[in-house]
């Protein structure tokens, strides 16, 4: 829309407007909201009694950020990225942290996918079917596995029910399309019952063709091949009690995506010694690729097909002593292909399940807590071309302690976990490896005064490798590297230090966090070589530190308009002069004003990504970029049933920009000017 010389912008009357409201006005907006329940943490504690910082996405603000991928989802929360690999796979990167250091549950059960091992494997969670997701950083994560160093998160979902609908049947539907991608998308979901017993149903499909990128980019408009189609579907059933309930659910996801920059120029590449040597491709048939009639030409993709089965319970009061018995299982076999052509090239495989059972017991001398035991096995295999690791099993098996102590103003918190792990790999020349190790964690909240609480955790957590650092040895064409595991890889030591200030009701709210992680015998993988792009990758271990600050501050200028600032900043290094470790994000600074108006509710909001120029050995810089994004939303009804419509416009000034996160930066851009238009109804 035009805007006529010499007259104020909208944004611009807004913030006049909002400065223009007398102080008494602003004195009477101290409304204190309540604080969100963290189903994640043992204790379910209110976010505001949190040792350490916590984001909870839940609904309208989940509605509108919720994306196709996890990591997508949740990549504007002060402290998180992602992995960014095209459209269809995406995982979350916290505090510069990412893979199997951060933890991805559901509803308090592990998600089994292969998303840890590679950035191009998708994340089997779908956003638009959650009801909220929680990240838990640092030492909070204790609870569900010492090697969840950069955080947990957690997707709540309602595939089982925990209660009766009064009115016997509730539910929600929503479509929604965009422009970049020209994505179309459609959930629904419906809760009903009766007596003690409750169905659950719901679903979500979507198709989104090649995204566009910002303006100027060598590579045209579109990223070629990164498209995205998903399907996915849920059944549960529970029975409800006055003290509690039990229920099992199956969940199928299929999916298809591109691979975007993956290629076969480096195919014959291979290492001698600490090098690359590089040939022809020597006579290797990929198939007749003149005859593939998939309709995103030659990019190789991932046909991807998940079934879960979950069983969830909660029982009040179970034996003398114990407030609440808790019950997490889920078991997974998941599959997806790389299909080149009209050939499968690899196929990768996993079958795990996960288990947790904690009990609640009352104060004893004060001290309330919970203790619980998890195990969990992995079976996993790649077979094909790219088959750079051998099948292995993965048994996890933990047990763990977490207590807290209220005193006056003060909340003091302990966390202890033992875990024990056994890798066995299929290899007549590889050996099997077992592993254990012990986290613990202690932390305070005072709350000095109304409204302001101070925190602080220290802890001392073991990550055990994982079976692709010790075994990998082979190409992977997807990032562009050969990968190459280390079986001398020991246990990793993160000694972290966690303060965090909160002013947490009033007109001004904020939550401002610094953290300094000192790793002892990191593993990371290092490259030793270098040819025109293709890296040649070594998992090895040193010391590492990681730096950072994270926060956001809100001001309610009038009972109309409110302002944010945000940031995000983390350095990591080696020690004793090792240099950059690769891919961390770059620091993040920006500004955001929100309005509500009766029905009608709008977010602006402007930030800077800078320039990423401490790079590792063999990595290049990223220049920094500015992103605008504008949202609105109306709350209305259609008949008797409450209706949501939203807009939201991401990048609207169609910058060209890239995320220095991703191992196909260059190939693969981010989106370019995006309108998403959507409707939302709940009955």
């Amino acid at each position: 829309m035009s805007v006529r010389p010499h007259q104020p912008t909208p944004l611009a009357l807004a913030i006049m407007l909002a400065f223009a409201t007398p102080a008494s006005a602003l004195a009477q907006q101290a409304a204190t909201l309540p604080a969100v329940t963290v189903s994640a943490s043992a204790l379910a504690l209110g976010s505001d009694d949190m040792s350490t910082p916590v984001t909870v996405l839940e609904g309208e603000a989940l509605v509108l950020a919720r994306a196709a991928t996890l990591g997508e989802t949740l990549a504007g929360q002060p402290g998180i990225t992602s992995s960014h690999f095209g459209a269809g796979a995406s995982r979350p990167i916290i505090r510069g942290m990412d893979g199997p250091r951060v933890k991805v549950l559901a509803d308090g059960a592990e998600v089994q996918d292969a998303s840890t091992i590679s950035p191009d494997h998708a994340v089997a969670a779908e956003p638009m079917l959650s009801e909220q997701i929680e990240v838990l950083r640092g030492p909070s994560a204790l609870a569900y596995g010492g090697g969840a160093v950069g955080g947990v998160v957690n997707v709540i979902d309602k595939k089982i029910p925990t209660r009766v609908p009064a009115k016997g049947i509730e539910g929600s539907a929503e479509v929604r399309a965009n422009s970049a991608a020209r994505e179309k998308a459609g959930a629904f979901e419906v809760t009903g019952g009766s007596g003690n017993i409750a169905f659950h149903a719901e679903g979500v499909k979507r198709d989104a063709k090649e995204y566009k990128v910002g303006s100027g980019w060598e590579g045209g408009s579109r990223v070629a091949g990164s498209y995205n189609k998903t399907d996915t579907g849920s059944v549960g059933v529970s029975w409800v009690g006055s003290r509690g309930f039990l229920g099992l659910a199956f969940t199928s996801q299929h999916a298809e995506y591109g691979l975007p920059g993956h290629n076969h120029e480096f195919e014959s590449c291979h290492p001698h010694g600490a090098h690359l040597h590089c040939g022809g491709h020597e006579g290797h048939d990929h198939g007749d690729e003149a005859e593939h009639d998939h309709e995103h030409g030659s990019v190789p993709y991932v046909k991807l097909k998940s079934e879960r089965w979950d069983v969830r319970g909660e029982l009040r009061d179970p034996v003398p002593g114990f407030a609440k018995l808790r019950l997490r299982a889920a078991f997974t076999d998941y599959k997806h292909d790389e299909i080149e052509g009209t050939e499968i090239a690899t196929t990768f495989k996993n079958k795990g399940h996960d288990a947790r059972l904690e009990m609640e017991h009352h104060p004893v001398f004060g001290w309330r807590g919970v203790v619980g035991l998890q195990t969990s096995k992995r079976d996993f295999s790649a077979l094909g071309e790219e088959a750079y690791v051998a099948p292995t099993v993965t048994k996890k098996h933990a047990a763990f302690l977490v207590e807290e102590y209220k005193l006056d103003q003060w909340r003091f918190e302990a966390g202890l976990r033992h875990e024990w792990q056994d890798i066995t790999v299929d290899s007549a020349t590889l050996q099997d490896r077992s592993a254990k190790g012990t986290s613990i964690s202690l932390g305070a909240v005072w709350k000095f005064a109304p409204q302001y609480s101070l925190g602080s955790t220290i802890s001392r957590t073991h990550r055990l490798p994982s079976a692709e650092e010790l075994y990998a040895h082979g190409v992977h064409m997807a990032t562009a590297t050969y990968e190459l595991g280390n079986q001398n890889l020991g246990k990793e030591t993160s000694n972290n230090i966690d303060l965090t200030l909160r002013k947490y009701a009033g007109a001004t709210t904020f939550s401002a966090s610094a953290y300094r992680n000192k790793v002892d015998n990191y593993i990371f993988g290092s490259t030793l070589d270098n040819h025109e792009g293709f890296q040649l990758i070594q998992y090895a271990q040193r010391d590492a530190t990681f730096t950072g600050v994270e926060g956001q501050v809100r001001q309610q200028l009038n009972p109309m308009f409110g302002a944010s600032v945000f940031g995000d900043y983390v350095r990591a290094k080696l020690a004793d002069g090792g240099g950059n470790l690769p891919r961390i994000p770059a620091q993040r600074v920006g500004v955001k004003f929100d309005a509500n108006w009766q029905a009608w509710s709008g977010v602006a909001e402007f930030y800077r990504v800078g320039k990423q120029d401490k790079v590792a050995a063999f990595e290049t810089a990223t220049p920094g970029y500015n992103m605008l994004n504008l949202s609105a939303n109306y709350d209305t009804r259609i008949g008797t049933t409450p209706a949501q419509f939203y807009i939201k416009a991401n990048n609207l000034t169609n910058e060209l920009a890239y995320s220095h996160t991703s191992f196909i930066k260059n190939a693969a851009p981010l989106t370019g000017r995006n309108v998403t238009v959507g409707m939302r109804v709940t009955f």
